[in-house]
Protein backbone atom coordinates (compact mmCIF):
# COMPACT_ATOMS: atom_id res chain seq x y z
CA UNK A 1 0.00 0.00 0.00
CA UNK A 2 1.26 3.89 -1.19
CA UNK A 3 2.73 5.41 2.28
CA UNK A 4 4.84 8.46 1.33
CA UNK A 5 5.48 8.60 5.21
CA UNK A 6 6.71 5.00 5.75
CA UNK A 7 10.22 4.93 7.43
CA UNK A 8 10.43 1.75 6.18
CA UNK A 9 14.21 0.92 5.02
CA UNK A 10 15.46 4.05 6.73
CA UNK A 11 18.41 4.29 9.86
CA UNK A 12 17.26 7.31 12.29
CA UNK A 13 19.33 8.30 15.20
CA UNK A 14 17.18 10.11 18.17
CA UNK A 15 18.86 11.81 20.67
CA UNK A 16 17.36 12.24 24.48
CA UNK A 17 15.40 9.23 23.48
CA UNK A 18 15.39 8.03 27.25
CA UNK A 19 12.37 10.03 28.15
CA UNK A 20 9.64 12.61 26.33
CA UNK A 21 9.64 13.87 23.22
CA UNK A 22 12.83 11.69 22.00
CA UNK A 23 11.08 8.70 23.70
CA UNK A 24 8.17 8.93 21.45
CA UNK A 25 9.75 9.68 18.74
CA UNK A 26 11.57 6.27 18.99
CA UNK A 27 8.61 4.19 19.13
CA UNK A 28 6.52 6.40 16.55
CA UNK A 29 9.25 5.89 14.10
CA UNK A 30 9.62 2.03 15.00
CA UNK A 31 5.79 1.91 13.73
CA UNK A 32 6.53 2.88 10.86
CA UNK A 33 9.33 0.91 10.24
CA UNK A 34 12.52 2.60 10.78
CA UNK A 35 15.37 0.91 12.56
CA UNK A 36 16.83 2.87 15.31
CA UNK A 37 19.23 3.99 17.21
CA UNK A 38 18.93 5.51 20.67
CA UNK A 39 21.20 7.94 22.71
CA UNK A 40 21.18 9.80 25.87
CA UNK A 41 23.19 9.96 28.96
CA UNK A 42 20.92 7.35 30.80
CA UNK A 43 21.83 3.65 29.31
CA UNK A 44 18.98 2.26 31.96
CA UNK A 45 16.39 4.46 30.47
CA UNK A 46 17.52 4.20 27.32
CA UNK A 47 17.18 0.21 27.38
CA UNK A 48 13.15 0.65 28.73
CA UNK A 49 12.69 3.04 25.43
CA UNK A 50 14.34 0.52 23.31
CA UNK A 51 11.93 -2.70 24.50
CA UNK A 52 9.23 -0.19 23.40
CA UNK A 53 10.40 -0.16 19.93
CA UNK A 54 8.68 -2.43 17.26
CA UNK A 55 10.66 -4.12 15.33
CA UNK A 56 14.18 -5.79 14.73
CA UNK A 57 17.51 -4.58 14.78
CA UNK A 58 17.95 -1.05 16.80
CA UNK A 59 20.44 -0.29 18.96
CA UNK A 60 21.45 1.56 22.20
CA UNK A 61 24.63 4.03 22.16
CA UNK A 62 24.92 5.80 25.63
CA UNK A 63 26.53 9.34 25.18
CA UNK A 64 26.89 12.56 27.13
CA UNK A 65 26.31 15.08 24.12
CA UNK A 66 27.59 18.04 26.12
CA UNK A 67 31.34 16.81 25.60
CA UNK A 68 32.70 17.47 22.17
CA UNK A 69 35.20 15.07 21.95
CA UNK A 70 32.37 12.44 23.27
CA UNK A 71 30.14 13.42 20.24
CA UNK A 72 33.39 12.95 18.27
CA UNK A 73 33.82 9.62 19.36
CA UNK A 74 30.08 8.84 19.40
CA UNK A 75 30.03 9.63 15.81
CA UNK A 76 32.15 7.69 14.81
CA UNK A 77 30.55 4.55 15.85
CA UNK A 78 27.79 5.31 13.98
CA UNK A 79 26.13 3.55 10.86
CA UNK A 80 25.38 5.27 7.75
CA UNK A 81 22.19 7.16 8.53
CA UNK A 82 18.78 8.74 6.81
CA UNK A 83 17.41 10.73 9.57
CA UNK A 84 18.66 12.14 12.62
CA UNK A 85 16.12 13.80 15.60
CA UNK A 86 17.57 16.27 18.31
CA UNK A 87 15.25 16.07 21.05
CA UNK A 88 17.75 16.57 24.09
CA UNK A 89 17.11 19.08 25.84
CA UNK A 90 16.73 21.00 29.14
CA UNK A 91 14.91 23.78 30.56
CA UNK A 92 15.86 26.58 33.43
CA UNK A 93 13.50 29.30 35.02
CA UNK A 94 15.75 31.98 35.94
CA UNK A 95 14.91 35.78 35.71
CA UNK A 96 16.99 37.87 33.69
CA UNK A 97 18.61 39.60 36.63
CA UNK A 98 19.77 36.07 37.65
CA UNK A 99 21.18 34.84 35.19
CA UNK A 100 25.35 34.30 34.91
CA UNK A 101 27.83 32.24 33.00
CA UNK A 102 27.23 28.95 34.65
CA UNK A 103 23.56 28.87 33.93
CA UNK A 104 24.37 30.07 29.95
CA UNK A 105 26.46 27.85 29.58
CA UNK A 106 24.30 24.69 31.16
CA UNK A 107 21.38 25.50 28.92
CA UNK A 108 22.96 25.99 25.58
CA UNK A 109 25.54 23.58 26.00
CA UNK A 110 22.45 21.23 25.69
CA UNK A 111 20.18 22.79 23.97
CA UNK A 112 21.79 24.63 21.07
CA UNK A 113 26.19 23.66 21.05
CA UNK A 114 24.91 19.96 21.30
CA UNK A 115 23.21 19.81 18.21
CA UNK A 116 25.22 22.12 16.11
CA UNK A 117 28.12 20.01 17.51
CA UNK A 118 26.76 16.55 16.70
CA UNK A 119 25.46 18.04 13.32
CA UNK A 120 29.15 18.61 12.16
CA UNK A 121 30.90 15.81 13.68
CA UNK A 122 28.34 13.33 11.48
CA UNK A 123 29.31 15.67 8.36
CA UNK A 124 33.22 15.09 9.42
CA UNK A 125 32.73 11.42 9.41
CA UNK A 126 30.38 10.82 6.32
CA UNK A 127 27.80 9.51 8.80
CA UNK A 128 24.61 11.01 6.88
CA UNK A 129 23.22 9.24 3.38
CA UNK A 130 22.16 11.35 0.60
CA UNK A 131 18.66 12.74 1.32
CA UNK A 132 18.65 12.23 4.95
CA UNK A 133 17.09 14.45 7.11
CA UNK A 134 17.48 16.15 10.51
CA UNK A 135 14.81 17.37 12.63
CA UNK A 136 15.80 19.34 15.00
CA UNK A 137 13.38 20.00 18.32
CA UNK A 138 12.77 23.39 18.73
CA UNK A 139 9.93 25.39 21.12
CA UNK A 140 7.63 28.38 20.71
CA UNK A 141 9.37 29.76 23.49
CA UNK A 142 12.30 30.60 20.70
CA UNK A 143 9.63 32.89 19.20
CA UNK A 144 6.65 33.68 21.09
CA UNK A 145 4.94 32.50 24.49
CA UNK A 146 7.18 34.60 25.96
CA UNK A 147 7.38 33.83 29.66
CA UNK A 148 8.81 35.32 33.34
CA UNK A 149 12.14 33.87 33.87
CA UNK A 150 12.21 31.60 30.53
CA UNK A 151 14.30 33.81 28.88
CA UNK A 152 18.14 31.69 29.16
CA UNK A 153 15.62 28.63 27.54
CA UNK A 154 13.89 30.91 24.89
CA UNK A 155 16.96 32.55 24.03
CA UNK A 156 18.91 28.88 23.65
CA UNK A 157 15.93 27.77 20.76
CA UNK A 158 16.18 30.66 19.81
CA UNK A 159 19.94 30.33 18.33
CA UNK A 160 18.70 26.53 17.52
CA UNK A 161 16.73 27.86 15.09
CA UNK A 162 18.68 30.04 13.80
CA UNK A 163 21.25 27.27 13.09
CA UNK A 164 18.82 25.22 11.43
CA UNK A 165 18.00 27.74 8.65
CA UNK A 166 21.67 28.33 7.72
CA UNK A 167 22.40 24.42 7.53
CA UNK A 168 19.48 23.77 5.69
CA UNK A 169 21.16 26.30 2.83
CA UNK A 170 24.68 24.50 3.52
CA UNK A 171 24.05 21.24 3.69
CA UNK A 172 21.53 21.46 0.41
CA UNK A 173 23.92 20.52 -2.13
CA UNK A 174 24.65 17.26 -0.19
CA UNK A 175 20.89 16.69 -0.52
CA UNK A 176 20.36 16.18 3.38
CA UNK A 177 17.91 18.32 4.62
CA UNK A 178 17.21 20.25 8.21
CA UNK A 179 14.06 21.59 9.53
CA UNK A 180 12.77 21.89 12.79
CA UNK A 181 9.26 21.66 14.93
CA UNK A 182 8.01 23.82 17.69
CA UNK A 183 6.09 22.44 20.03
CA UNK A 184 4.22 24.30 22.77
CA UNK A 185 3.94 22.78 26.32
CA UNK A 186 3.80 19.23 26.37
CA UNK A 187 2.93 16.36 28.80
CA UNK A 188 6.20 15.68 29.30
CA UNK A 189 9.05 15.24 32.90
CA UNK A 190 10.41 18.32 31.68
CA UNK A 191 7.13 20.19 31.83
CA UNK A 192 6.02 18.63 35.48
CA UNK A 193 9.71 19.83 36.49
CA UNK A 194 8.63 23.57 36.43
CA UNK A 195 7.59 25.30 39.07
CA UNK A 196 3.66 26.01 38.28
CA UNK A 197 1.32 25.21 40.35
CA UNK A 198 -1.85 23.34 39.28
CA UNK A 199 -3.84 26.81 39.26
CA UNK A 200 -1.26 28.02 37.19
CA UNK A 201 -1.48 25.30 34.81
CA UNK A 202 -5.10 25.42 33.91
CA UNK A 203 -4.31 29.57 33.38
CA UNK A 204 -1.79 28.71 31.03
CA UNK A 205 -4.12 26.10 29.32
CA UNK A 206 -7.01 28.23 28.76
CA UNK A 207 -4.69 30.11 26.96
CA UNK A 208 -4.44 27.31 24.21
CA UNK A 209 -6.93 27.35 21.56
CA UNK A 210 -7.50 23.73 21.70
CA UNK A 211 -7.35 24.08 25.69
CA UNK A 212 -4.98 21.18 25.92
CA UNK A 213 -1.26 20.56 26.06
CA UNK A 214 0.50 18.05 23.55
CA UNK A 215 0.98 14.59 24.61
CA UNK A 216 4.73 13.22 22.99
CA UNK A 217 3.65 11.25 20.20
CA UNK A 218 1.70 14.17 18.70
CA UNK A 219 4.99 16.15 18.09
CA UNK A 220 6.46 13.08 17.22
CA UNK A 221 3.76 12.44 13.94
CA UNK A 222 5.11 15.86 13.25
CA UNK A 223 8.57 14.86 13.38
CA UNK A 224 7.88 11.94 11.17
CA UNK A 225 6.51 14.36 8.26
CA UNK A 226 9.96 15.96 8.36
CA UNK A 227 11.73 12.43 8.16
CA UNK A 228 9.56 10.76 5.77
CA UNK A 229 9.78 11.13 1.78
CA UNK A 230 6.57 13.48 2.19
CA UNK A 231 8.72 16.23 2.78
CA UNK A 232 11.45 15.43 0.39
CA UNK A 233 11.03 18.84 -0.93
CA UNK A 234 11.09 20.94 2.51
CA UNK A 235 13.76 22.48 4.19
CA UNK A 236 15.05 24.99 6.34
CA UNK A 237 11.36 25.59 7.97
CA UNK A 238 9.94 25.55 11.40
CA UNK A 239 6.96 23.15 11.82
CA UNK A 240 4.46 24.85 14.59
CA UNK A 241 2.81 21.99 16.92
CA UNK A 242 1.12 24.25 19.80
CA UNK A 243 -2.48 23.59 19.62
CA UNK A 244 -2.84 26.92 18.33
CA UNK A 245 -1.30 29.21 21.19
CA UNK A 246 1.37 31.21 19.21
CA UNK A 247 -2.52 32.65 17.62
CA UNK A 248 -3.02 34.15 20.86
Amino acid sequence: MYNPFSLSGKTILVTGASSGIGRATAIECSKMGAVLVLTGRNEERLQETLALLEGQGHAVLPCDLTEEEAINRFAKELPILNGVVLCAGISMLRPVAAINGEALQTVFRTNCFAPMLLTRYLLKHKRMATGASMVFVGSISGISNVATALSTYGASKSALMSFVRYAALELAGKKIRCNAVLPGRVETALLQNQTLNEEEVQQDIAKYPLKRYAQPHEVAQGIIYLLSDAANWVTGTSLTIDGGRSLI
